[in-house]
């Protein structure tokens, strides 16, 4: 449940984020931990985490004065998913965060049972606006929306904010699933008409709920959904223009040029991103995809553990249980902020690493033009890589081993990925990168392609990540994450990667960002400096290293 919105000078970014307060406290892991798992060493360097204890959606982001505000759900009390409230970081780039402290928590009647996800709006007048889901009652998640609004206008730390008794403004109509309703999403303004989404349920279809308003006070739903689907539950909404040509961020408000328009939700039940590409019309109030079968072959922010929104910031979940989580003393974490921008063909958005992260970069080493044989790899020497960025171009000269692609998993890339493993020899890959690898490779982390061709000859190109093997005999879950990448290897013969290591994360962006994966992995051996960093081939034909550049990373001021 969350719902943030940026515009970030020329850069959208989705973001989620965490916080917290005081310091690490020594905890005893249960003997049913393993003791690793709360080694200090796998905690992340600079994806963004506060010091101790649980955080999930990012919520409310904003622009403000010259700072950047980041609201996240968290629970100052312990490393599990109860007791959530709003806290509150800011930063001048992004990357280095300050800790305020909380922002929101029950202290009206339309909240006095949580403080769920929501937004953040910039009115017309200039005034920061929180819309957040409130619980009302004790018996039921009853569900409705309040709003925050700052204390002192002229603090651009924003450090209070106030509820007006006007709260709560939207309350769900008789017949609606009021246990279903939430997570308000960013409000846009056209035609001296306020917008907004609330995400709902009704039967087994998702709801884009429209509210209107010409105050931000008073809000009535409009006749129908703006969209809606046979998906379940639709949690934190996002909608946003895009333009069609350049890579420029738009306001939500913003119509000049041509555009379309990005409707992206939440699946409750499948707890991943899912968006479309489409054409709004706002007197109508109607948004329809360009791809009639999209709703149900819809497109993901990241094919890994991501939950959240637009430039692009999400939540990165834990792969291990509650138990491990309450040991360690801290749970999630967020992706690195992305910048985003429709692909040129119009069908699919681009993210990558907002250019900031680079600052952090120190020591480096490069690799050119090296050959890979088939079922061959090397080490990529001179740096620590327990917390480094590497970015890799393949040459891949020959298509023609290629296995045959099975249509049967067309929409089942991750199903694909754990069938043809990273150990799995192949034609055309799998090649690519092992990080947080030990010295002799009982525990690793793939990071590969692995090229199939259609019944039409064209080539369908995997992207995976693959943690199986990242913990030495621990059974902790070690999902493998998969998506297909739209990259033309025919004609170019070649695709790239990119993968921020850091710690006990792996953030990787395919052909420069088209496809996106992030997974959390808890090495027992491979830690620290005993973490290295591979290049392999296990194809049956050649893969060339075109170039390869990688940095040792250093730390961010992280809420400390």
């Amino acid at each position: 449940m969350w719902n943030p919105l940026w515009v970030l000078g020329p850069w959208l970014l989705l973001l989620l984020l965490q916080l917290a307060d005081g310091s690490m406290e020594a905890v005893v892991p249960s003997p049913s931990v393993p003791s690793f798992v709360t080694n200090p060493l796998l905690r992340t360097g600079y994806h963004f985490q506060p010091p101790k204890n649980w955080i999930n959606d990012p919520n409310g982001p904003l622009y403000y004065k010259g700072w950047y505000h980041l609201f996240y759900q968290y629970n100052p009390k312990g490393a599990d998913w109860v007791n959530t409230l709003w806290a509150h970081s800011v930063s001048r780039d992004l990357i280095n965060w300050n800790v305020l402290g909380l922002a929101l928590e029950p202290s009206i009647r339309s909240d006095q049972y949580g403080v769920w996800s929501g937004s953040a709006t910039i009115l017309l007048d200039g005034t920061p606006v929180l819309v957040y889901t409130g619980i009302d009652r004790p018996d039921t998640p009853y569900q409705v929306q309040n709003v925050a609004i700052p204390k002192n206008k002229s603090d651009p730390l924003l450090r209070e904010w106030v509820k007006p008794d006007y709260n709560p403004i939207i309350v769900p109509d008789s017949g609606m699933n009021v246990t279903q309703f939430r997570d308000p999403s960013t409000a846009w303004h056209i035609d001296g008409q306020w917008r907004i989404l609330v995400g709902g349920e009704k039967g087994s279809h998702g709801q884009a709920y429209v509210y209107r308003s010409t105050d931000f006070k008073h809000w009535v739903r409009a006749k129908h959904p703006l969209h809606s689907a046979i998906n379940g539950m639709w949690e934190c909404l996002d909608f946003f223009p895009v333009l069609m040509q350049g890579k420029k961020g738009l306001d939500t408000s913003d119509q000049s040029g041509r555009v379309k328009y990005v409707l992206k939700s939440s699946l409750e039940k499948a707890r991943y991103d899912y968006y479309t590409i489409g054409t709004y019309n706002s007197r109508t109030e109607r948004y329809v995809p360009d791809d009639l079968n999209g709703d149900y072959h819809r497109l993901r922010y990241d094919y890994g553990k991501f939950y959240a929104r637009r430039v692009l910031v999400g939540w990165a979940n834990e792969s291990d249980t509650v138990p491990d989580d309450i040991a360690k003393g801290w749970s999630g974490i967020h992706a690195i902020p992305r910048k985003t921008w429709l692909d040129p063909g119009g069908k699919q958005l681009v993210q990558w690493p907002i250019e900031e992260v680079e600052q952090l970069r120190r020591k480096s080493v490069s690799v050119t033009n090296k050959v890979v044989k088939p079922r061959n790899h090397f080490e990529v020497k001179g740096l620590e890589t327990y917390q480094a960025d590497v970015e890799v171009s393949f040459e891949i000269p020959n298509l023609e081993r290629a296995e045959p692609f099975d249509h049967a998993f067309s929409n089942d890339a991750q199903k694909l990925c754990r069938m043809k493993g990273a150990d799995n020899k192949g034609g055309v890959g799998p090649f690519g990168l092992w990080v947080l690898a030990s010295a002799n490779l009982e525990e690793k982390t793939a990071v590969f392609f692995r090229i199939f061709r259609d019944g039409h000859g064209k080539p369908v190109v995997l992207m995976c990540t693959d943690p199986t093997k990242s913990s030495l005999g621990h059974d902790l879950d070690k999902p493998t994450y998969a998506g297909f990448v739209n990259a033309d290897v025919s004609s170019s013969g070649e695709i790239s990667l990119r993968s921020l290591i850091d710690h006990s994360v792996v953030e990787s962006f395919g052909a420069g960002g088209r496809t996106c994966i992030i997974s959390r992995v808890y090495p027992s051996i491979a830690v620290g400096q005993n973490a290295h960093l591979y290049v392999f081939n296990n194809g049956d034909v050649d893969v060339k290293v075109s170039r390869l550049k990688a940095w040792e990373m250093e730390s961010s001021k992280m809420n400390n």
